[in-house]
């Protein structure tokens, strides 16, 4: 707003004693003081109202005068009830430093000009800051990026002095305002996107908010530019790959107008992560064409020529070829038609990015594919370095688990599960279908456990898979003999299929609801057969140890 403005408003008392040729410079904010210096207060374009406390003699004017503008201040509104007129040697230093100073009634409140200017000021602010995010937004839809969500940060930290942070599902800050704002602590965006994940489960509408301590948080969904917030079937499909806008303020008390501009935001940033999800095609689709190569049982040297191909797209400018790592990742949900392999694969690409780093750009070096319900990555390493304790480095799943656990867990609920299997690093196509097998090994391994998000790594086989071809031919028969011959007789005599039945129920990590349907089973006839392997061996399958028995038996046999 203008100066001259102010003089347009009679309930603010205002009387121009100096500086008429001024009245058309800008205001940028308000400020009430009494201090002799206020300077460290002061950060330019400001309106100060002073009750002349400050003042003791007609000397103290011309310096304090001269330090607010210094620091910008656009203008001097001094009060009159303290000393009755504004002293002339005030009026004077203010001609002299071309300040422009308003008298203001006694009966006018500096709480009256004070809510006034901010008023004006931040309705003026709103509109600026929507034109300009609708020109951005016009810009990006019609060509590339104009900056990424950090610009539009920075829009808002500028233009509505709000502080404000882009994060994923898993709480990885993706993109944060480059000027006057301190990065979020770890702790703190693990906590928000835990919060935005549980209200989206339970359907309560946007803005959420939550006060981490003394702070207060607003956290607005930013959803695919392309789908409505209705579009999904169920919110289940969407939950755990929404990113949210994370606002240092509280929204409650916003008026209509605002609340429609940051959804506008949310909407901006929406077409960076749709252009980030296009990008990722071309990944996607070398990673589905090697791992059919794999499990089809192709020749090493042509699973190598279409490595060769993806190493340059995962991991440009590297000389040598890298080795690989294989995650294995699946999302199950109870009851409901969902499609799960899309939502492991998108969630797979976000927790497979190093949790230190910013921005989308680090996820460009990797390749996830999904067959089934099932999502595996493909994780190029530049180098394998070995640790002190003798293993190697690389993705590590308890550094995983660490890092996704909390928010991923408010997001599954009670019905949702997510589990991981992580492989060693192999060097050569050769090894990419035994890191392949290890990696689902690994991941059966995590289903076993108890907690909505597991993951288990290649270190946690050694003791069974791996070393399974060293064990003497002698102890295995026995072994198996020992828990698998009591249901062969017993399906020899009976055909009872308890054998299929145990392989089954094993691979669908103990889900009554999935194995009964693999089988065509009633569930009831399920528990029927799985009660009397119980019975024939005296295991108990609920167990994680008896169920780790019969897997290496069949393993073995």
């Amino acid at each position: 707003m203008r100066l001259r403005a102010l003089l347009d408003t009679d309930a603010l008392g205002l009387k121009l004693l100096g500086g008429e040729d001024e009245l058309d410079r800008t205001v940028r904010g308000v400020m009430t003081t009494d201090l002799r210096d206020p300077s460290r207060y002061l950060s330019g374009g400001e309106l100060v109202l002073t009750g002349l406390a400050w003042r003791r003699n007609a000397a103290d004017s011309d310096p304090f005068v001269h330090l607010l503008v210094q620091n910008g201040v656009v203008a001097l509104a001094a009060g009159e009830a303290e000393l009755g007129d504004v002293p002339d040697d005030l009026v004077l230093a203010c001609a002299r430093h071309r300040l422009p100073l308003f008298a203001v009634h006694e009966s006018v409140a500096f709480a009256t000009i004070t809510e006034h200017v901010v008023r004006q000021v931040s309705g003026e602010r709103a509109g600026d800051l929507a034109a300009v995010v609708d020109r951005h937004r016009r810009m990006m839809t019609s060509g590339p990026a104009g900056g990424g969500p950090d610009v539009v940060l920075d829009l808002l930290g500028s233009d509505l002095d709000l502080r404000a942070w882009v994060l994923s599902p898993t709480g990885r800050l993706i993109a944060d305002p480059k000027v006057a704002a301190p990065a979020l602590p770890a702790e703190v965006c693990a906590r928000l996107a835990a919060e935005q994940l549980s209200a989206a489960r339970t359907g309560r509408r946007g803005p959420h908010r939550m006060t981490l301590g003394t702070t207060t948080y607003s956290l607005f969904p930013i959803r695919s530019s392309g789908r409505a917030p209705q579009a999904a079937r169920d919110v289940r499909e969407t939950v755990l790959s929404d990113w949210l806008l994370a606002v240092e303020a509280d929204a409650s008390d916003w008026p209509e107008e605002r609340l429609d501009l940051l959804q506008g935001v949310t909407q901006l940033i929406s077409v960076e992560r749709d252009r980030r999800d296009a990008a990722r095609t071309v990944r996607r689709r070398l990673a589905q064409e090697v791992l059919e190569l794999v499990q089809t049982g192709a020749a090493p040297a042509e699973i190598a020529a279409r490595l060769r191909v993806a190493a340059p797209v995962l991991l440009p400018g590297l000389g040598a070829a890298p080795h690989w790592q294989v995650v294995v990742a699946r999302v199950e949900w109870d009851g409901g038609e969902i499609e799960a392999g899309p939502i492991a694969q998108s969630l797979l690409e976000e927790i497979l990015v190093d949790p230190l780093a910013t921005g989308p750009e680090p996820s460009d070096r990797i390749a996830v594919a999904h067959m089934g319900d099932e999502a595996i990555a493909l994780v190029p390493l530049p180098a394998v370095s070995t640790e002190h304790d003798g293993s190697e480095a690389g993705i590590l799943a308890d550094a995983l688990l660490d890092t996704i656990r909390e928010p991923l867990s408010a997001g599954l609920d009670d019905d949702g599960r997510v589990t991981l299997g992580v492989s060693a690093a192999v060097h050569s196509a050769e090894g990419l279908r035994g890191a392949l097998e290890e990696a689902r090994h690994a991941r059966r391994v995590a289903a076993a456990r108890t907690g909505r998000v597991c993951a288990a790594g290649h270190q946690e086989l050694a003791s069974h898979v791996l070393l399974l071809p060293f064990v003497p031919d002698d102890v295995r028969r026995a072994f198996t003999a020992r828990l698998l011959d009591p249901l062969r007789e017993y399906d020899r005599r009976h055909r009872a299929e308890l054998i299929p039945t145990l392989e089954a129920f094993l691979e669908c990590d103990g889900s009554w609801t999935r194995c009964a349907t693999r089988l065509h089973l009633h569930v009831n006839t399920l528990r029927y057969r799985v009660g009397r392997i119980e019975q024939l061996t005296s295991r108990d399958l609920s167990r994680l140890e008896d169920k780790l028995d019969f897997f290496l038996a069949l393993r073995m046999s």
